[in-house]
């Protein structure tokens, strides 16, 4: 007792004040005095300002300027008076500056998280702690590892840098910079990190904020979010986990590599339920088609050929079968054409034939197709169900029927937001949880020690407890390997990620898809909307319309609200436009009620005009192959002096039916079907009033001519396309909201259908001309059409004609 009350008055006597106050001794089992310098203490409990320090044994001492020190071994417990506990095998301690060294098997435990490391520097004052040689970090749900941490029990912050991986039941994430809440479980981002979810989906930035609890993410630099095929990309990315919602803001890109569907726009919301984008803010879609070949035989028809050697057996099966399909019905086709020839008592050389040439090796052009809108929206639904459109079209024309044509189907009606058609989930998710699982064996989540109450007045002198070192030391381990094997992001991965799936989105489709019989009930596709304003635009080939329906099962685009297609100096309208693409090539279309094509002659001084209830055209390697204008059809054409580029005459045809082939881009074949009416009109006869036939529009003006001029203008107000009957009353398809999306029409007027007497015209003529006995048109359709004797061809009712150009004309003087 002497001995200690000597040290204690002589050498340990301290400045009274609350900054240096000294450690003092609660309790030990024995204590003794070494060079009358240092206390050595034995299952010692030591008090210092409100914090106690426990051990199985431990040196007090001072250095020659009176700082004091603390040297402690065994089992080290520092109790703080927030409940703070910490634990370790060896301790250094300045009481002075209350700065704490532990080090092998430490453990810091407080009420928000649990910290293991070998070597951990801790200020009691400040209560900062930091590692260097690695360590975790257990939170609420969340176990961080890193090289470096730096932590701070009054905020709950954590600064983790060098390989830093995070994991929870949710997701895994890589960085090697972040911050870190354990209170509100917020993360966040000074550098690349990729954040892995056990869904599937991943997310990538370089700046920004993730809740790992809610699985919220604010992004801001260099983001990126993938799910399977999908990605999505913005200068800032919004992400909500649980809700299964992306957002994009400016510079948008989304892109499936399944579907090949690229669009981008200023704007851009993600739904993981369907895989559905909508876009706003002059989005954008891109759609890659093949052009013209270097070999011109080939009928859009033909299969592409592909390199099977890269195919699995189960698409070169279904390649096989479709290709059987294929070649059965251009049997039949060609049985069916053979017998109308042997019937009609023509050679089969003579014979149009039908049958593509076999396929032939070449090298494909392709060309891009970009389409906006207001408001662009795609989904991914079922295939069963999905209804194509069965157009019941013909590339012999098909049987001509006398009543109104049918109904060809509507659009599908989809709910914009509904995500009825996906609730199952990701087929990826089993072996996500078995890697979860995995990966709690490898790093088992440590037990924290019970929590201290936080007191005013020092603790009572507890008895040191031993440290659970078997446990951290394999954490330790494990998070070793752990970091050393994982794969920092640096961002040049993302880059080349994005760039790769924008190649694959905008390159042609090689592979034949299954038809939509033999797809699985599992089998998904996806369907394009687009709303007001639409604008297409290809470098042969522009339109636009109040509204786009567009299925990748069947490749058909439906244009509404009086769509106008352009191709050269050609315009096309009507109040449905119908355009299918097969095998990435331009394969039919039609034109559904009051179909007016209108094609410039001498730069729009004069105006070819083709009309009819509708008008169906194919196509091989994207030109007009064959016509077909059905219904009321009127023909208006103006013939040239190739020699003087002048009009010399307009030839005026009339007829149930029109059927026009063409090689290339010139007519070799030209047949009108019943209820003919025929006459050519010397240019100079040619008036206003039949220059032009009723529901004649041009609207160049409307005409997209590049891609930024289809992004920054849109089609003037008004534009409407009027019906056959009375020119002046406009008749346009209108889409009043998203369920009805789909094709509605005014009803058909009587004028429109085909009747038995022929279309009148609006030709004037001087009745003294009109009795010269050489020059005389009789328009009754139970009459011939009589001519001078050496230029005479009769037409009858229900009579075929074929016009050629070198045939000769009825005039009129």
């Amino acid at each position: 007792m002497i001995c200690l009350s000597t040290y204690g008055q002589d050498e340990f006597t301290p400045v009274e004040s609350a900054d240096n106050a000294p450690m003092r001794l609660v309790s030990s089992s024995s204590s003794r005095f070494i060079d009358q310098k240092i206390l050595r203490s034995y299952n010692a409990v030591y008090e210092h300002k409100g914090s106690t320090l426990a051990a199985d044994s431990g040196d007090l001492y001072k250095d020659e300027a009176g700082n004091e020190f603390f040297e402690a071994h065994g089992h080290i417990v520092i109790t703080q008076p927030s409940g703070t506990v910490i634990q370790g095998t060896h301790l250094h301690y300045n009481a002075s500056t209350q700065h704490a060294i532990l080090t092998k098997n430490v453990k810091m435990v407080d009420n928000q998280s649990t910290l293991t490391t070998n070597y951990l520097t801790y200020n009691l004052r400040s209560q900062q702690g930091t590692y260097t040689g690695g360590g975790r970090i257990i939170g609420q749900g969340d176990t961080i590892t890193s090289q470096k941490a730096y932590y701070f029990e009054n905020t709950k912050d954590a600064y983790f840098n060098n390989k830093v991986v995070v994991r929870n039941v949710n997701t895994i994430i890589y960085t090697d910079t972040m911050q870190y809440n354990t209170m509100y479980r917020d993360a966040f981002f000074f550098g690349p990190t990729t954040i892995n979810g056990r869904g599937g989906e991943k997310l990538y930035t370089e700046k920004g904020t993730y809740n790992t609890e809610f699985g919220v993410a604010k992004f801001n630099k260099n983001n990126l979010y993938t799910e399977g095929s999908r990605f999505l990309k913005g200068d800032s990315l919004f992400y909500d986990r649980n809700k299964g919602i992306g957002e994009a803001f400016r510079n948008v890109i989304f892109v499936d590599t399944l579907d090949k569907f690229y669009a981008s726009g200023e704007y851009g919301k993600y739904l993981e339920a369907d895989q559905s984008i909508l876009m706003t803010e002059k989005p954008l879609i891109k759609y890659v088609v093949q052009t013209d070949s270097t070999d011109n035989s080939q009928d859009s028809v033909q299969v592409d050929t592909v390199n099977r050697e890269q195919l699995s057996r189960r698409e070169l099966r279904r390649i096989e079968k479709a290709e059987e399909k294929e070649r059965k019905e251009a049997e039949k086709i060609e049985k069916e054409k053979l017998k109308e020839q042997q019937l009609a008592g023509i050679k089969p050389a003579d014979a149009d034939s039908l049958v593509a040439p076999p396929p032939i090796q070449k090298t494909t052009k392709v060309d891009t197709a970009y389409m906006t809108a207001d408001t662009l929206y795609s989904k991914v639904i079922f295939v069963r169900d999905y209804r194509p459109l069965d157009l019941k079209l013909d590339r012999d024309g098909g049987q001509l029927v006398d009543t109104t044509e049918v109904d060809y189907g509507d659009t599908e009606e989809v709910e914009l937001f509904g995500t009825d058609d996906s609730t199952a989930v990701a087929d990826s998710t089993a072996s996500q949880l078995k890697k979860l699982e995995s990966a709690s064996k490898e790093s088992p989540v440590i037990k924290t020690a019970p929590k201290t109450p936080a007191k005013k007045k020092a603790p009572a002198p507890i008895k040191p407890k031993a440290v659970e070192t078997a446990t951290i030391q394999e954490t330790t381990k494990a998070d070793s390997v752990l970091r050393k094997n994982a794969v920092m992001p640096t961002g040049r991965e993302q880059d080349s990620l994005i760039s790769n799936a924008l190649k694959v989105a905008q390159s042609t489709d090689t592979l034949l898809k299954d038809s939509t019989e033999i797809y699985a009930d599992t089998a998904r596709t996806r369907i394009v909307k687009a709303y007001y304003n639409v604008r297409v635009f290809k470098s042969d080939l522009q339109a636009v319309a109040d509204s786009v329906y567009y299925g990748m099962v069947d490749s058909m685009f439906r244009f509404m609200g009086s769509p106008m297609i352009w191709s050269d100096g050609s315009q096309i309208n009507a109040d449905t436009i119908f355009m299918q693409i097969k095998n990435n090539k331009m394969d039919n279309a039609l034109l559904k009620n009051n179909a007016f094509m209108v094609n410039a002659v001498l730069d729009t001084v004069k105006f070819n005009q083709l009309k009819g209830r509708k008008i169906t055209a194919f196509f091989a390697n994207n030109n007009i192959d064959r016509l077909y204008v059905d219904g009321n059809a009127e023909n208006l054409v103006f013939s040239t002096n190739e020699k003087t580029n002048k009009i010399t005459e307009m030839f005026h045809d009339r007829a149930s039916r029109i059927k026009i082939r063409m090689d290339g881009k010139k007519i070799n074949d030209y047949v009108s079907i019943r209820k003919v009416d025929q006459k050519v009109y010397p240019f100079r006869l040619v008036t206003q009033e039949i220059e032009v036939l009723p529901g004649f529009l041009w609207k160049p003006e409307d005409r997209p001519k590049s891609v930024e001029d289809m992004l920054n203008r849109k089609r003037t107000k008004g534009t409407t396309v009027p019906d056959q009957k009375n020119p002046e009353n406009g008749s346009s398809t209108q889409i009043t909201d998203d369920e009805d999306f789909q094709e509605t029409t005014e009803s058909t007027s009587e004028t429109n259908k085909e009747t038995n007497t022929a279309p009148k015209t609006n030709v004037k003529t001087d009745s003294s001309k009109v009795a010269n006995p050489n020059n005389t048109i009789k328009s009754n359709p139970d009459s011939t059409i009589k001519t001078k004797p050496d230029n005479t061809y009769q037409i009858k009712a229900d009579s075929t004609i074929k016009v050629n150009p070198d045939s000769v004309r009825k005039r009129v003087n």
